[in-house]
């Protein structure tokens, strides 16, 4: 696939944009309007995947607002013509430029990719990515959304946010629009905080669905003092509103809000539960769980 359905003006300009991705605060990114050839965005759009044709189950095993696709090339001719459009060589070289990061690779799994629709009420807390691809040895290096929303406001939320630091009570330090063919690309690192705020979808407007692309790339190597051990998503809940301050007087807004934000940490501690007593049971399992068992026996054995 050619380089043709890529806004040409983009293209032309991907090098000089270089020192704008690395200067970018609160870490390198660039956010770019118009960025594939309009009738080619607005094609995309009529092929995106209807919600339940997805995979809507959250992290919690329950069915959630959030649904995914990655098997693009079921989604018709444009969604075939995007994957091979990614996958080229051509379009590396043009997101090599952009960013300086050389060899990038394209996950042709779209591990965590393809399209996304978030629907109302549905938000996405801080986090930094897993940093190295799930059956690859390749260190994940840069993410690519480019959001296909028709009509949408930033008044109504879903905004993309970055963070320097998401454990403060300060606003995000970049909130991005998620406006039809706006693309964001954003390095992702150890400080590569983002997420995005609650959908907020006014009455008449329940039925709108937040739609993006999510695209991933990776290297085989990375520069040295960026490596660190290999982790899944790491996230942070909100931190307490700023004006939540000795002698504040809480309002009825304040009350759901603090409700709110302790109902999420009691659902995100029962999900920890849970993966830690799946690990658990799992080390119980089959042989190797009976060698474990045998050696902690000896060793509670040995210490007395």
């Amino acid at each position: 696939m050619s380089l043709k359905v890529v806004n040409p003006n983009f293209v032309a300009i991907a090098e000089s944009l270089q020192q704008q991705f690395h200067q970018a605060e609160p870490f390198p990114h660039l956010v770019i309007d118009h960025f594939f050839e309009n009738d080619f965005a607005h094609s995309l759009t009529q092929s995106f995947p209807a919600f339940e044709a997805g995979n809507a189950m959250g992290d919690d095993g329950n069915i959630g607002g959030k649904s995914t696709f990655d098997q693009i090339r079921r989604l018709g001719t444009h969604f075939t013509n995007l994957d091979s459009l990614v996958r080229s060589r051509a379009f590396l070289n043009v997101i090599e430029k952009m960013t300086g990061i050389d060899k990038l690779l394209f996950d042709p799994f779209y591990l965590g990719g393809g399209t996304h629709e978030n629907r109302d009420g549905m938000s996405l807390d801080a986090h930094v990515d897993f940093n190295y691809h799930a059956s690859e040895r390749w260190h994940r290096r840069l993410n690519l959304i480019v959001y296909l929303n028709n009509e949408w406001e930033s008044a109504w939320g879903g905004s993309l946010q970055l963070w320097r630091d998401p454990r403060s009570p300060a606003a995000a330090d970049v909130s991005v629009a998620p406006l039809f063919n706006r693309a964001v690309i954003f390095e992702t690192s150890e400080r590569s905080w983002h997420g995005f705020n609650r959908i907020n979808l006014p009455d008449g407007k329940k039925h709108i669905g937040r739609k993006s692309i999510a695209l991933y790339f990776y290297t085989h190597e990375r520069p040295a003092h960026e490596i660190v051990g290999r982790h899944s998503t790491v996230y942070v809940k909100d931190a307490m509103p700023a004006h939540f301050a000795a002698g504040h007087v809480l309002t009825e807004s304040d009350i759901a809000h603090l409700q709110h934000l302790i109902d999420d940490r009691d659902r995100h501690i029962a999900m920890q539960y849970a993966e830690n007593t799946r690990l658990l049971q799992a080390q119980d399992q089959g042989f190797s769980g009976k060698v474990l068992y045998l050696m902690k026996r000896a060793y509670v054995r040995m210490r007395r």
